[in-house]
């Protein structure tokens, strides 16, 4: 039988890009690990093997890295956009543009006053440790006409020790948990959220300041419900963020169920009651999957139910 070909796409994936922005003996970091697809009139390399219309992906890297130092990297999506833009605009057979970013953050090292004397300096402004929380991640499409912003999170691991409760469910004769009044819960957050800017005719979000404060308010919602489920937890928290931050309308988030089980500590005549302050055995699988999207009421959820094709 004929074939035809079907969606295609090529790039260069994970380009690790560092820059350095130094404002006096005051350095600033941004580190991304950016990856590119494009897509458009690529029939002919596919079926010929012409390679008549392809943007070599040696080139696309080369991009990345020129694009840091001519433009700098004001935000992963600030960034992202100059690429798709410029991807979209000078190439004619290219129609539309993907680029997913990963950010790692880095903090400053506080140095002790001997130390900075000994260097001759009252503070030193260079030296970085690596945050060890979350990844912070961002996916910008552009295909010529329209924008699509997509970011959001991946590894934030909370923790409520109390607050937290799981009774009343269904039971058949294969259900053996015991209900809990007062447990631990724990999740690592994958969190994406879509901005409602898709054009330059809208004022752009401030980029930096969003992704600050969806976090906090995400992390003020996972502490201050008091969770009957995961899942009441996570709708708490991305409602929390759809009506405080009016540049984003859906947000999706996967949330392991990171169990921790009481020990059974009565063989050695111990007694392990949460009220006294408890004994757990972190479980790492399996894992209850909780996830769901948050959407402001009447828009239409675009961004993809298996995440991990973001």
């Amino acid at each position: 039988m004929p074939t035809i070909l079907g969606q295609n796409q090529y790039g260069k994936a994970e380009n690790r890009v560092v820059k350095i922005t130094r404002d006096g003996d005051t350095h600033h970091i941004k580190d991304l690990n950016v990856s590119v697809a494009l897509s458009g009139d690529m029939d002919d390399v596919h079926y010929s093997g012409s390679n008549a219309n392809v943007l070599p992906t040696d080139t696309t890297k080369n991009t990345v890295f020129a694009f840091a130092k001519e433009h700098g990297i004001d935000s992963a999506e600030q960034f992202g956009i100059h690429l798709a833009r410029h991807f979209v605009t000078s190439q004619e057979p290219i129609h539309r543009a993907r680029i997913r970013i990963e950010e790692y953050a880095w903090e400053r090292i506080a140095t002790s006053d001997g130390n900075s004397r000994f260097i001759g300096a009252d503070e030193v402004n260079h030296s970085f440790v690596r945050k060890g929380q979350e990844t912070r991640v961002s996916q910008i499409t552009y295909d010529g006409a329209s924008w699509e912003v997509i970011s959001g999170l991946k590894d934030l691991t909370v923790l409520n020790s109390t607050n937290s409760e799981f009774w009343g469910y269904v039971k058949d004769k294969y259900t053996t948990l015991k209900e809990a009044y007062d447990r631990i819960l724990a999740t690592d957050v994958s969190a994406r959220w879509r901005y409602n800017w898709t054009g330059d005719e809208q004022p752009m979000p401030n980029w930096e300041k969003s992704y600050a404060q969806a976090r906090k308010h995400m992390l003020h919602a996972f502490a201050e419900t008091y969770s009957l489920s995961l899942q009441q937890t996570l709708y708490q928290m991305g409602s929390r963020i759809i009506n405080s931050r009016s540049e984003i309308d859906e947000i999706r988030f996967s949330l392991p169920n990171n169990h921790h089980f009481l020990v059974d500590l009565e063989p050695f005549g111990l007694k392990n009651d949460t009220a006294d302050g408890a004994v757990y055995f972190a479980a790492d699988r399996p894992y209850g999957l909780i996830e769901a999207t948050v959407l402001r009421d009447g828009v239409e959820p675009k961004i993809p139910v298996d995440m991990t094709n973001l």
